[in-house]
């Protein structure tokens, strides 16, 4: 068995399960890209891969993870050919998609699972959709990501396994490949596994309403949006948008504009004739 999630934290959440139940104990391997924003279109070209990754070294210049795209830590393309290398070598290997009710997840979804149709029977989903657990405390609730399941709880969820079909294999890439085709910058889930896209500058509306009149460190305006705002997204791309938002001279910046704690930014001064 190979566990395949997508967001780092969820790692530990379920190693942690290892623990009480040792038939859980396998493999874990996360899909790293943020399929719920940016390009999409041939994303599974040369040029559509090359364009993405271009795209991710623009959103991520002069922020703490300047170079990631090219420090060989992220090559989702070469994770899932391992993965394929591993299913033709032993036919008796499985693999369980672990995937929360977030955008982040469902993305990464129906993007990986597109690449496995010539699998059907081995691959698995745990859609973790509307369903109640309990947390630390003992109350019911509803996760939307993997890592907030306490791990007594991965036991109970594990019972979620199921096959992917034959009809979803061939109903979710052509999901996928309408929302590729789109090619909007930013998706969104609306219930289920349902993807709806919005323009590049959606999170735009929400971060405005945050910039005042007085000076405030980027990483204050991202952090408020991050713990508030009803949809939000990774910090990279909150940090991308606020440096858009100077680069078009629409606020007032001071300070390195670069990593999220060494600048300050404020609505635009008025201009005095």
């Amino acid at each position: 068995m190979i566990h395949i999630v997508f967001q780092e934290a969820d790692i530990a959440a379920l190693e942690k399960s290892f623990e009480l139940d040792e038939n859980l104990r396998a493999e874990i391997i996360q899909i790293k890209d943020d399929f719920a924003v940016g390009p999409l279109n041939n994303i599974f070209s040369e040029d559509g891969i090359a364009e993405r990754k271009q795209w991710w070294r623009d959103v991520l210049a002069g922020s703490d993870l300047d170079g990631y795209v090219d420090n060989g830590q992220i090559d989702d393309v070469l994770t899932v050919f391992t993965l394929k290398e591993k299913l033709d070598d032993n036919p008796e290997e499985i693999i369980w998609i672990w995937a929360a009710q977030n955008k982040h997840d469902v993305s990464g979804y129906y993007w990986l699972m597109s690449q496995l149709k010539d699998y059907q029977g081995r691959i698995f989903i745990l859609y973790l959709n509307n369903l109640p657990f309990l947390n630390e405390k003992g109350n019911l609730f509803y996760p939307v990501n993997l890592f907030e399941i306490p791990a007594k709880e991965f036991i109970k969820a594990k019972k979620l396994a199921r096959e992917i079909t034959l009809s979803e294999f061939e109903v979710d890439p052509d999901e996928w490949t309408k929302i590729c085709i789109e090619n909007r910058g930013v998706r969104l889930l609306e219930g289920g596994k349902k993807l709806v896209q919005e323009d590049y500058d959606f999170y735009d509306v929400e971060l405005k309403k945050l910039i005042t009149g007085d000076w405030q460190k980027a990483a204050k305006i991202i952090h408020t949006h991050l713990t508030k705002a009803k949809n939000t997204t990774g910090d990279m791309y909150l940090l991308w948008r606020l440096k858009t938002m100077i680069a078009n001279q629409w606020i007032d910046v001071q300070g390195i504009v670069g990593k999220m704690k060494e600048f300050e930014i404020k609505t635009k001064a008025a201009v005095i004739a």
